[in-house]
């Protein structure tokens, strides 16, 4: 049996949906009725329904609404050489040298190795973070690596049937060879996992050390035309299909 939403002492559904930006009050009345509204994932059609806004969960038309101005989350474009953490005892360049420009306490979601470049993401919505992190969400990844050697043509297929490494099976979803220069080949790669090294370790493994690697996507997130060094904001549609993919 599920938990009836109603919150006694909370705010009418209607004013939080109407304080939010998403409507007018009556119009949000009108949403309510018509079954457009969930709250904690149960659709709420009793306009007499209050709610706790710091607590619970409210969707309208599946996109959830956020109702803290402070929660946040970025996206960076990682540099060659920097640290993912937020602190280093030795001093080196870490992810907090370029956050700066925000008050919030941000988090990293996951880590890029230090001579691995490319898109972090960092928020202050813990549970948006250990979904995003969690293997069972199984969100992807997308690498661009600059491997040693002639890469064959099916190399991909062998990728996408599965790996065994020495922690257990790895399997690629989609790989591209993209171009050749030289004895280097430039593949793109795309996994739902993030264990450590992983794209290192399976390229190793297959006989093509990678020379450089770079991260450019993240689920919905894109790297785009961030320059190295760079943030944005993560917001709009690509929040919300961030939280999407996790459930949120």
């Amino acid at each position: 049996m599920r938990k009836d939403p109603h919150v006694k002492n909370g705010v009418r559904l209607q004013k939080v949906i109407s304080q939010a930006g998403i409507a007018s009050r009556r119009h949000a009345e009108t949403m309510i009725t018509s079954g457009r509204v969930m709250v904690d994932g149960q659709v709420v059609r009793k306009l007499g329904t209050r709610v706790d806004p710091a607590k619970q969960v409210i969707h309208v038309d599946g996109d959830r609404l956020m109702l803290d101005e402070d929660t946040l989350t970025i996206a960076l474009n990682k540099p060659m050489g920097v640290v993912s953490t937020m602190d280093d005892p030795q001093g080196r360049e870490c992810l907090s040298d370029y956050t700066t420009e925000y008050s919030q306490r941000l988090f990293h979601v996951g880590r890029l190795d230090t001579d691995t470049a490319g898109l972090i993401l960092l928020t202050n919505d813990g549970e948006l973070s250990h979904r995003l992190m969690h293997p069972s969400y199984e969100v992807q990844k997308k690498y661009v690596a600059t491997v040693s050697g002639d890469v064959p043509r099916g190399l991909g297929k062998r990728l996408k049937r599965g790996v065994e490494l020495e922690d257990g099976p790895v399997t690629v979803h989609d790989f591209q060879i993209t171009d050749h220069y030289g004895d280097l080949t430039l593949v793109e790669l795309t996994l739902h996992e993030g264990r450590n090294h992983i794209v290192r370790r399976l390229m190793e493994e297959m006989g093509f050390p990678v020379i450089e690697l770079v991260r450019t996507e993240f689920g919905p997130v894109k790297i785009g035309r961030l320059h190295p060094g760079v943030t944005r904001k993560v917001e709009g549609d690509v929040l919300q299909e961030l939280y999407r993919c996790v459930g949120l």
